[in-house]
């Protein structure tokens, strides 16, 4: 076993400070740059993301995808009759996140009732009610994907996030 002096324990921190501002460096300039873009924005714009065909949808069955970036996994459903918010020629197509709001398990949908179900402690979310907590230890609503629809193309697209992501202090990172 080495004994650790004084005088290297204090090379050692020494390099981790460096190291802790060499890392910082990047994301003020991050920061910097996108203030440059559009000065006074308060948020960073969401990617647009082509989804697919609204008519290539199956009814009440969920498809999956990835919004705003590929580490957050979301779900398009056709849901056959209109509801709030919905996209698509008959407004019925609703989308969300998958990440459950209480403590970030995948939630999945059940067809049969039409909500989305936490495996881990029992949360409820009602896909049809934008995302509404139903019951369970959550305390915020499904975040809910956007949607744009093109009549000309019959092309859906994912445009911004309504609720927070579980994990992220923006959802855009």
């Amino acid at each position: 076993m080495s004994n650790l002096s004084r005088r290297n324990f204090i090379k050692l921190g020494g390099a981790g400070a460096v190291a802790g501002v060499a890392t910082v460096v990047p994301v003020k300039q991050s920061w910097a740059e996108s203030k440059q873009r559009n000065p006074g924005a308060t948020t960073l714009p969401y990617p647009k993301v082509t989804i697919g065909k609204a008519g290539d949808l199956p009814e009440n069955q969920a498809v999956s995808f990835t919004y705003p970036d590929e580490m957050s996994p979301c779900v398009v459903i056709r849901m056959g009759a209109p509801v709030p918010g919905g996209a698509g020629p008959n407004g019925d197509i609703v989308a969300y996140s998958t990440l459950c709001t209480h403590m970030g398990c995948p939630v999945s949908y059940d067809s049969e009732s039409r909500n989305f179900k936490c495996p881990c402690h029992f949360s409820v979310f009602d896909s049809e009610k934008t995302g509404q907590m139903v019951t369970g230890q959550a305390t915020e609503n499904l975040p809910r994907i956007r949607l744009s629809y093109d009549e000309k193309t019959d092309t859906l697209t994912a445009t911004g996030v309504e609720g927070l992501i579980y994990g992220r202090q923006a959802n855009i990172i």
